[in-house]
């Protein structure tokens, strides 16, 4: 789940904002302006952490805000070496099980569908789904059989090579890749906003007690 903030976001916002270069500001304003929630990767029982923070990495670098991971016994490590402090710009869902994973997904709008070697839809086909969430499996045994029965279907990576299947953190590159090419930001105003503080508190060197300072001057 997202951090909390310490205040207000506007109030964040007016405590940072001074610190930060116009470059950076800028860079802040240009990834949150292109922040989706329409696509989101769902991890599904990985055991590898450089895995993990493959995709972690590949979902901050094309854009998506949310990632869920289903991990029943609260084992999900990132190596920071692999998603250079990714994992932090964005929120990570947790659910113990399939069900709960999907059935949140769906209510929320979402057409769920698993990585597969034999899916129908291609990479390209999803970027025409208003909201979907992909999922891949454990690196050996793949989506479970529980998920394959929740979700709504399956797609597929076409590959004209020997090869049968592609590591789960190329697999999903490919995928956000595809499906996040073309669409705009859909973050609404409000999100914008506690997104904007939060990547600030992000890019500054103690922003807790600047924040604080800031709200005992201006009381």
């Amino acid at each position: 789940m997202a951090p909390e903030l310490p205040a207000e976001a506007e109030t964040v916002i007016a405590a940072l904002s001074p610190l930060l270069t116009q470059e950076r500001r800028a860079r802040i304003e240009q990834v949150v302006a292109t922040r989706t929630r329409a696509v989101v990767p769902v991890l599904e029982r990985l055991v590898d952490p450089r895995n993990i923070s493959a995709v972690l990495r590949s979902a901050e670098a094309f854009g998506v805000q949310d990632v869920h991971l289903i991990d029943p016994e609260d084992t999900f490590v990132a190596a920071r070496s692999i998603t250079r402090g990714g994992q932090r710009w964005l929120d990570i869902m947790r659910h113990s099980n399939p069900r709960d994973c999907v059935n949140s997904l769906q209510e929320r709008g979402y057409r769920v569908l698993v990585a597969s070697v034999s899916g129908g839809l291609t990479p390209e086909a999803l970027r025409e789904i208003p909201k979907v969430a992909v999922v891949f499996g454990n690196e050996h045994a793949g989506a479970s059989e529980a998920m394959h029965d929740l979700a709504d279907g399956t797609y597929t990576i076409p590959m004209r090579g020997f090869v049968e299947s592609l590591n789960v953190s190329v697999a999903n590159a490919i995928t956000l890749q595809s499906a996040t090419e073309g669409r705009a930001g859909d973050l609404s105003e409000r999100e914008q906003l506690l997104l904007r503080a939060r990547f600030m508190m992000l890019s500054v060197p103690r922003p807790l007690e600047v924040v604080a300072e800031f709200e005992r001057r201006n009381a």
